[in-house]
Formats: C-alpha cells, sequence, structure tokens
C-alpha cells in the first residue's frame, strides 16, 4: 500500500513539474514546418487573419480589418530578411519594413520591437508555400516579463478557403485562445498590389517607414 501511494505521489510531483515547464518554456513545444524552405517561403503574401493574447492589439486590429499586403525578401549572403508589410492608415497607404534574423533553427526567427523594448521569435509552424502561412509570433517584453502570443494567417491569395480558416482556428486553440478572437481581415483597399491598375491616380497616397511592428 505504501509503495503504491509513493508511487502515486511521483506520478503527481511529475505531472505538476511537467505542466511548470510547459507554461515557463512554451518554446519548447513549438514544432516549426518540417524541412523547412526559406527560398520557397519568400515572395508576396496577405495577411489575411491574426488573433493575439493582448487586448490592446485586438482592438486595435479589430477596429480596422484590412488585408495587409507582405512582400518577404532575402539575400543569400545574408542572415536575415526583410519584411515589407503594405496596409491602410488614417486613411493613407503606409509601408512599414522589419529585418528579421535568421536563427539554426529553420523556420524559426527573431526580431526586437524597440518602441516597446520586446524581443520576439517567430515560427512558421505550417505552410504549403503556395496558398498559405501559419506563423506564431512569441514575444517578451522587458523588463516588465510580459509575454504575448500572436498567431497570423498569410494567403498567397486576399482570400483564404474555409478549410486552411478552419486549421488556422485550431491552431489558435491550441495556443489557448477562442474562436472568437479570431479577425479575419476582410477590407481591400487600393493601395494593395494588383494586377490590373485601371486608375492609378485615384490610389491612396503611400507613404514609406522603417520601423519594427509585431
Amino acid at each position: 500500500m505504501q509503495r503504491t501511494v509513493s508511487l502515486v505521489s511521483l506520478l503527481v510531483l511529475g505531472l505538476a513539474w511537467t505542466l511548470q515547464r510547459v507554461h515557463t518554456f512554451p518554446e519548447a513545444l513549438i514544432i516549426t514546418q518540417d524541412r523547412f524552405d526559406l527560398g520557397r517561403f519568400m515572395g508576396q503574401w496577405y495577411e489575411v487573419a491574426v488573433a493575439s493574447t493582448c487586448p490592446h492589439f485586438m482592438q486595435r486590429r479589430r477596429g480596422s480589418p484590412v488585408i495587409a499586403a507582405v512582400e518577404l525578401q532575402h539575400v543569400a549572403s545574408e542572415d536575415n530578411f526583410t519584411m515589407t508589410v503594405t496596409t491602410l492608415r488614417n486613411g493613407s497607404c503606409m509601408k512599414t519594413s522589419t529585418d528579421y534574423g535568421l536563427t539554426d533553427t529553420p523556420g524559426q526567427f527573431f526580431y526586437h520591437v524597440a518602441r516597446f523594448s520586446a524581443d520576439v521569435d517567430s515560427y512558421v509552424v505550417h505552410t504549403n508555400y503556395d496558398e498559405y502561412a501559419m506563423m506564431l509570433l512569441m514575444s517578451t517584453e522587458k523588463p516588465s516579463g510580459n509575454k504575448t502570443t500572436i498567431v497570423k494567417l498569410y494567403s498567397r491569395a486576399r482570400d483564404a478557403s474555409p478549410a486552411v480558416l478552419d486549421n488556422f482556428k485550431t491552431l489558435v486553440r491550441q495556443h489557448g485562445m477562442s474562436d472568437d478572437t479570431v479577425i479575419v481581415n476582410h477590407r481591400k483597399v487600393d493601395c494593395l498590389p494588383v494586377e490590373q491598375v485601371t486608375q492609378p491616380a485615384a490610389q491612396p497616397e503611400v507613404h514609406n517607414e522603417r520601423t519594427l511592428e509585431y
């Protein structure tokens, strides 16, 4: 009987230790896209859906659910790539660029947000390169230690299929968020790249800005 009680105690302690590790080191559980190919990941994407554990981030995004154009560019000789995002802000098209540093793990990157003094680890967890990509961003602000999780869905087209959206919501739930937190961007604006532009003069003014954003 005593041996049975001891065994149960060890199991309980082991479970508690495991849960503590999961809470403290969530990045250890993240698996990036198998055989990730950086070259195939580059190019034009659209950010079509997002979810976050940060209320302020979600409030800002819900107020302007605009599809953003995302351009990824990598120079083979450099250990980083540039993400340029074009979106509508205050009636004007804005471009922001962020440099993502490469790591030894394919599909995992990092950058720093000076505005919030936050280090951000980014992971490409699912992609088929030709249709969609799902990215997980995990930030830690200093010195507060506040942590934020953001999940983003990118699409080569301006829409995502229902099946892809369902898989995205599954990923969101896996990281502790409900389906209600998912914002599906639906507003399309003229500043997004298009194949044919019939009235270029009517497009909103485009401003360039180099900054670091979530």
